[in-house]
């Protein structure tokens, strides 16, 4: 099982990013995707999950409004659109293969950094 997240990096308050997290090794029809972050000295916490199943979409406070969750099943990648960025949005971002609903994750890819300063 491999999760490869990309996308981070410097950004300015109110920009955009894309992360992309690659999936390889396992059916991915039978899982969710998650995104998480975690800021320094910070606890990491959920921000979107996208089930491979059927599409559902969750999306956690940080989120809301703001960034989408998306899937490309021919690449097996799940995407995160971050739009408006914010200052506090920081952190390094993961991917996660799990169950959304359950909110259980068994591997974890290695983290992209997203720096929002201006």
């Amino acid at each position: 099982v491999q999760l490869q997240a990309s996308g981070g990096g410097l950004v300015q308050p109110g920009g955009s990013l894309r992360l992309s997290c690659a999936a390889s090794g396992f059916s991915l029809d039978v899982y969710g995707i998650g995104w998480f972050r975690q800021a320094p000295g910070k606890e990491r916490e959920a921000v979107s999950c996208i089930s491979l199943t059927d599409g559902s979409t969750y999306y956690d406070e940080p989120a809301k409004g703001r960034f989408t969750i998306s899937r490309d099943n021919t690449k097996n990648t799940i995407y995160l659109q971050l739009n408006n960025l914010q200052l506090e949005d920081t952190a390094v971002y993961y991917c996660a293969r799990g169950s959304c609903l359950m909110e259980a994750y068994d591997y974890w890819g290695q983290g992209t950094q997203v720096t929002v300063s201006s």
